[in-house]
């Protein structure tokens, strides 16, 4: 039967068919890229925001933030993470100049480096994160876990970095183990030149301090991890700098992650 005579025999108008029709695909698109937001957002255990989110339908498909805004908010799948910031503290006794001069941007690899230490307060021991980031495009290309804050702990780090270009700049604050003999001894036979950050101004070294407050909040704040086991804790840290440098998109880098983002300017 076609379809005007199947109205005839129901007693109603072919636009009305048609317009059931119609309202029947629209509710099956909406509940389609509902589910679609959903999935996204738990893959990501809430760390994404609407319009990371958006960035990441906008490869598949056409869509606007504020759609996508909506249905988190209906469903409360906002981000849910809680950005903590830390006073740091130390008396430096040997001080580089200020070369990075906030000025966190780079046009090429390895070019300008920041290191910093953090804590890592959650296991049956106090534990450190020391880490060093790329400006170029956000990727920490090297880190180091230890129980003891001193300058073996951060030449672990140092060591691992890979050959560097000339006039590569590593910036820090002025903590006692940067300011040592030994570890300014060891960037200058790289050939980096050190630069840091003036007496208590965290700001100076805004990118790597993002980077660890970003660390804490989207798993050890997020998960409401308190107190675990000292193996548990350096397991998330390394689980979450991998997904930090291979899939955790960032919006300055064109909602690419930092290693996808170098391996496309190559």
């Amino acid at each position: 039967m076609t379809v005007q005579d199947i109205c005839v025999h129901l007693g109603i108008l072919r636009t009305s068919y048609y317009r059931w029709k119609k309202d029947l695909t629209q509710t099956h698109s909406k509940r389609q890229l509902e589910k679609q937001v959903g999935t996204l957002c738990r893959k990501h255990k809430y760390r994404y925001g609407y319009r990371k989110i958006t960035a990441i339908l906008k490869m598949r498909m056409r869509i606007n933030h504020k759609t996508v805004q909506r249905i988190m908010q209906k469903n409360q799948w906002q981000c849910r993470v809680k950005m903590k910031k830390r006073k740091k503290n130390g008396q430096p006794y040997a001080v580089a100049g200020n070369i990075l001069d906030r000025n966190f941007q780079s046009d090429r690899p390895l070019e300008k480096l920041v290191t910093d230490i953090t804590y890592l307060p959650y296991g049956q021991k106090q534990l450190y994160l020391s880490s060093i980031l790329d400006l170029y495009n956000g990727e920490v290309i090297a880190f180091t876990i230890g129980d003891k804050q001193d300058t073996d702990f951060i030449l672990n780090t140092l060591n691992q970095l890979p050959a560097l270009p000339e006039n590569c700049v590593l910036h820090s604050d002025q903590g006692s183990v940067y300011t040592s003999y030994e570890y300014q001894k060891a960037v200058h036979i790289k050939g980096i030149t050190m630069s840091m950050s003036r007496k208590g101004t965290p700001a100076d070294n805004a990118s790597i301090e993002s980077f660890h407050s970003s660390l804490k909040s989207e798993t050890f704040y997020l998960n409401r991890i308190d107190r675990t086991t000292t193996t548990i804790v350096e397991r998330t840290v390394k689980e979450y700098i991998y997904y930090y440098n291979n899939i955790r998109i960032q919006t300055k880098l064109n909602n690419q992650s930092p290693i996808n983002y170098r391996q496309l300017a190559v």
